[in-house]
């Protein structure tokens, strides 16, 4: 399959319980449920580009466990091209340890796994997939030397490159900025990235700016059930959020992610790109689990003409 979104990042096996309130430190409390659901930011991505209408292939790594069989199972039933997802020999597959509280907020904790595993050779070794690609989208659950290579061959090849910079716990390599077209952090990885920090629509756009300056072509700074914030050199635009009621908001930023590329790579205008995907992950926080929630196109095209 020719592909015309490629997602290089992680798969992870999610482990998921649910409780009325998050613990503090310390503190034990009892889970109401538990559940094991396919995840990684970059399967999540690649899933939500593909049920949302893209022809979408996945770069990565699994272990050569139970966990890494089911992972790649789970994208082939989700039509995405799993060629360049190898299979390290002796090692376990990446897993998030996800827990759930009453008003949808959650905690994670990732364990790389497989994923620590993804070198540049894997995507040199791959390199006609990124070739025919017309959207190339990265996060940051694999390591930063693949990520700052994928993204320099993506702006060699001149295609559309974007960063989801999650999970964010500073700044990026000053140098990755002038590769990216679209930076797409959340709130507290805005902050992570400018220093800025981000808590209203005014200061959103203060470190969207600051991004800007490092040479970000392009950032949208997602704000949850406030929407998204647009920034480039030249403008701001604030997108609201369409209205739902939420469950679990795992997903969402991937949803928005994964959305977004699609509306990119099927030849959508940016600002219906935005709205597309500001669907999608409004539909996905209104269903439990990561890619469980995932929206499917008609589920999109039915929510934003009713």
């Amino acid at each position: 399959m020719q592909a015309n979104v490629v997602v290089v990042g992680s798969l992870n096996m999610d482990l998921v319980t649910r409780t009325e309130r998050l613990p503090r430190p310390g503190e034990t409390v009892f889970g109401q449920s538990f559940g094991t659901v396919h995840g990684g930011k970059g399967a999540n991505q690649a899933v939500a580009a593909s049920r949302l209408g893209a022809r979408v292939a996945m770069v990565g790594c699994v272990g050569s466990d139970a966990y890494g069989v089911q992972l790649r199972e789970g994208l082939l039933a989700d039509r995405i091209d799993c060629l360049a997802v190898r299979t390290v020999p002796e090692s376990a597959s990446g897993v998030a340890l996800i827990t759930v509280d009453a008003n949808s907020q959650n905690t994670i904790v990732v364990v790389a796994g497989a994923n620590g595993c993804l070198e540049p050779e894997d995507l040199k070794a791959c390199d006609q997939v990124l070739q025919v690609a017309d959207v190339i989208v990265c996060q940051l659950e694999v390591p930063i030397e693949t990520v700052g290579y994928v993204l320099g061959r993506g702006r060699e090849l001149d295609k559309i490159v974007i960063l989801n910079p999650a999970p964010a716990s500073g700044p990026l390599p000053r140098h990755w900025y002038g590769a990216i077209d679209y930076l797409i952090p959340n709130e507290s990885e805005a902050w992570a990235l400018s220093g800025v920090t981000v808590d209203s629509l005014e200061s959103a756009e203060l470190a969207a700016r600051q991004l800007i300056e490092f040479g970000a072509r392009k950032v949208i700074v997602t704000l949850g059930a406030k929407g998204a914030l647009f920034v480039s050199a030249q403008r701001v635009e604030h997108f609201a959020a369409p209205r739902v009621e939420a469950v679990d908001a795992t997903a969402a930023g991937d949803t928005f992610v994964g959305g977004f590329s699609a509306a990119l790579a099927a030849g959508m205008d940016q600002d219906d790109a935005i709205r597309f995907a500001q669907v999608a992950a409004a539909l996905s926080v209104t269903h439990a689990g990561a890619q469980p929630s995932i929206p499917s196109l008609r589920d999109v095209q039915g929510f934003a003409t009713p």
